[in-house]
C-alpha cells in the first residue's frame, strides 16, 4: 500500500498494557492511571502521585501524572474519546508517532493501553491564535512542519494521499438526524443536505487532485493547542498525531492557516493575510528545500504557486472537519457545540 506508514527498522517496540482507564469517576480514573504507572514508573510511590487534568482537548481526555512539586518527569495519559475509533485508525496513529519520534519530531511514546496511550510530556506553552501570527514563532512552526514533510517514504516509495478515502468514510458516518427535537431542528436548518455535500466533495476531489501538490507525511491537525512553544529553548514541537498520515503538502499548511481563526470562538478575520502567508510560506520552502538537500534559495514563483495550492486546499480542510464535527455531535460525550463547528465549516 502506497499510503502505508512504515516504521523505520530498529525503532523501539511500544508495549501494549492490558489496562483500561475509566474516566467517568475520579477515583476509578486514578486507579487506572496508577496501574499504568506501576509498569512505567515502578519506583514512584502511588500515594505521592499527582494527577492533573488538561482541559483544552475536545476529543480525548489528557491527564498529567507526576510526583513532587516540579513537573520534571511527567507521564501523560491520554484516554480516547467515545466512538473515536470511528474517526481514527489507532494502529496508524501509533506508527505515525513512532516514525516522528525516530526523526526527532515527537516525544517518547511509553506505551499503549486498551483505551489510550502514554507518552512523554513536552515542556513549553500550548499556543493560542495570537501566538501563531508572531513572526518569531511562525517561522519556527514553518520550519518544524517542513522537517516532518521532508521525511522520506519507506524505500523511496511514492506515497498516495488518503484524504479522499478518509473523507468518504466520514461522509458515510454522518448522522441523518438527532433524537433531541431542538438539536434535530437546528441540524436540518443549518447543515447542507447529504446530496449537496456529496456534490461538493466530488468537485473538490476533481479540482484539488489536479493542483500538483506533493504527497508527504502530514500532521493533518495542526491547531494552535497542538503546538508547544518552548521560549527558553527557542523551538516548537507538535503533539497529537491521531490524524497523521500521507496527504497533500498544501492541505497540511492550509489546515494550519484555518486554525489561526481558533476553535470554540471562531474569528475568520484572524485567517492570515497574503503578506503573512508570503512570509510563512517562504520560511517553510527555505526549510523544506534545505531538509531535502536542494539548497535554500526560493523564488517568488515557488511562493506564489504554494500560496495558490494552500488556499484552495484550505477548503478541503473546512469540509473534512465539518464532517468530523457532525460525527462528534452524534457520539461525543464531551460538552462542546459540535454543530456550531459544522456551521462554521460547511
Amino acid at each position: 500500500m502506497a499510503n502505508y506508514i512504515h516504521v523505520p527498522p530498529g525503532s523501539p517496540e511500544v508495549p501494549k498494557l492490558d489496562v483500561t482507564v475509566q474516566d467517568q469517576e475520579e477515583q476509578r480514573c486514578r486507579d487506572g492511571a496508577l496501574s499504568l504507572l506501576q509498569h512505567l514508573r515502578p519506583h514512584w510511590d502511588p500515594r505521592e502521585v499527582t494527577l492533573q487534568l488538561f482541559t483544552d482537548g475536545i476529543t480525548n481526555k489528557l491527564i498529567a501524572c507526576y510526583v513532587g512539586d516540579t513537573m520534571d518527569d511527567v507521564v501523560l495519559v491520554r484516554i480516547y474519546g467515545n466512538k473515536t475509533e470511528l474517526l481514527v485508525d489507532r494502529d496508524e496513529e501509533v506508527k505515525s508517532f513512532r516514525v516522528l519520534q525516530a526523526h526527532g519530531c515527537a516525544p517518547q511514546l511509553y506505551c499503549t493501553f486498551n483505551n489510550g496511550l502514554c507518552y512523554e510530556f513536552i515542556q513549553g506553552e500550548a499556543l493560542d491564535p495570537q501566538h501563531v501570527c508572531n513572526p518569531a514563532i511562525f517561522r519556527l512552526i514553518a520550519r518544524q512542519l517542513a522537517k516532518i514533510h521532508a521525511i522520506h517514504a519507506h524505500n523511496g516509495w511514492i506515497p498516495k494521499s488518503n484524504l479522499w478515502l478518509k473523507m468518504g468514510k466520514y461522509f458515510s458516518l454522518i448522522p441523518t438526524g438527532f433524537a433531541d427535537e431542538d438539536i434535530n431542528k437546528r441540524f436540518l436548518s443549518e447543515i447542507p443536505s447529504p446530496q449537496l455535500l456529496q456534490e461538493e466533495m466530488t468537485w473538490m476531489k476533481e479540482i484539488l487532485s489536479s493542483l500538483g501538490s506533493p504527497v508527504v507525511l502530514c500532521h493533518n491537525d495542526l491547531l494552535c493547542k497542538n503546538i508547544i512553544y518552548n521560549e527558553k529553548q527557542g523551538d516548537v514541537q507538535f503533539i497529537d498525531y491521531e490524524y497523521s498520515g500521507y496527504n497533500y503538502l498544501a492541505y497540511d499548511i492550509g489546515n494550519h492557516f484555518n486554525e489561526f481563526a481558533g476553535v470554540s470562538d471562531v474569528d475568520y478575520s484572524l485567517y492570515p493575510d497574503r503578506e503573512l502567508q508570503g512570509q510563512w510560506l517562504r520560511s517553510y520552502l527555505e526549510a523544506y528545500k534545505e531538509y531535502k538537500g536542494f539548497g535554500s534559495d526560493v523564488t517568488e514563483k515557488e511562493v506564489e504557486t504554494l500560496f495558490i495550492q494552500v488556499n484552495q486546499f484550505a477548503l478541503a480542510s473546512h469540509f473534512f472537519w465539518g464532517l468530523w464535527a457532525l460525527i462528534q455531535a452524534k457520539y461525543s460525550t464531551i460538552e462542546f457545540d459540535f454543530l456550531g463547528v459544522c456551521d462554521n465549516f460547511l
